[in-house]
């Protein structure tokens, strides 16, 4: 059953988002300019696409920890093909691509389900790094081996074993917060998606300095700091949801906050010297399921580990 903690939490979700909503349309009416125009659009169609993923999120925490894998399991499978659509691939390579898509992508979150810890975290990096490039060789084809091979690997490696830590906060033994891990789960997901959000504000708002202009160009520092240091806040407000003190909770905040950041902008980075903009459209305003968890990439992984190395006698 879903933690009676979630409630008040996805209610202030939706009245946050209820004004978000109406904001968005006042906002429209008064756009003048279509540069304006634009940018509201923008803002809008976030909002909307925020609403379908508030929805997911609450049916997947509602129904338990196997329909939370499931989802993320179906995560992990959109993201990976957007990274190898985007990205070129030869017939030698698919019997390598066939085992990461149906071998150790569910493989992985099946151990997540059984409790399976130390496979877990070595599953991907050690067997799947080593079993994928013996398929490739297989072919005979040894034209760019390295390259095609690093991609299929890092491919894995990033949206499958790295999004997979988000769910795998449910494997985690904290004394005292027995069954209350889906918690932990709510407070990645929702300092990620904060801090991406108040970042796109202040830097739509006050945002002047470029971070990296030619491989995020909508990144600045005005947006990073900002943002950051209100998502870092927005963790320690919520550190009654965790097991962290109000302190504690502000520092994982702002470690989630820097790696979703540092994951966004190297993946903005590959998507631009394949000369795309999006990794896909499946999201309204969004683009593809990897545009959404690019942070997650990064954040979820060092988010596990820290709260298991301190948390976790």
């Amino acid at each position: 059953m879903m933690d009676p903690t979630l409630l008040p939490l996805f209610a202030g979700l939706v009245a946050i988002l209820s004004l978000a909503t109406l904001t968005g349309r006042l906002l429209r009416g008064r756009a003048r300019t279509p540069e304006a125009r634009a940018t509201v659009d923008n803002l809008n169609a976030r909002i909307r696409a925020w609403w379908l993923m508030v929805a997911i999120f609450a049916l997947a925490f509602t129904f338990g920890k196997t329909v939370t894998l499931v989802l993320f399991a179906l995560t992990s499978f959109y993201c990976l093909r957007e990274f190898i659509s985007l990205t070129p691939t030869r017939p030698a390579d698919h019997r390598a691509l066939a085992f990461a898509f149906y071998v150790f992508l569910p493989l992985q979150y099946v151990l997540i389900g059984i409790d399976w810890q130390s496979l877990f975290s070595i599953a991907i990096p050690v067997y799947a790094f080593l079993l994928l490039p013996v398929l490739a060789v297989l072919k005979h084809e040894t034209d760019d081996f390295l390259a095609r091979t690093a991609k299929v690997q890092w491919a894995l490696m990033l949206t499958v074993y790295c999004i997979s830590h988000a769910p795998a906060l449910l494997l985690l033994k904290i004394p005292g917060f027995e069954g209350r891990n889906v918690l932990l789960l709510f407070f990645l997901v929702a300092i990620v998606q904060a801090s991406d959000v108040l970042q796109y504000i202040f830097g739509k708002l006050w945002g002047r300095r470029k971070i990296a202009p030619v491989v995020s160009p909508n990144k600045t520092w005005e947006g990073f700091l900002g943002g950051g240091a209100a998502a870092t806040l927005l963790g320690a407000g919520l550190f009654w949801i965790t097991p962290f003190t109000p302190l504690q909770a502000a520092g994982m905040a702002l470690a989630i906050v820097l790696a979703g950041f540092c994951g966004g902008l190297v993946l903005s980075a590959v998507k631009r010297s394949m000369g795309a903009k999006d990794w896909g459209r499946m999201i309204e305003g969004h683009g593809g399921a990897l545009d959404r968890m690019d942070s997650v990439t990064f954040a979820a992984p060092l988010f596990f580990h820290l709260t298991n190395y301190y948390f976790v006698p």
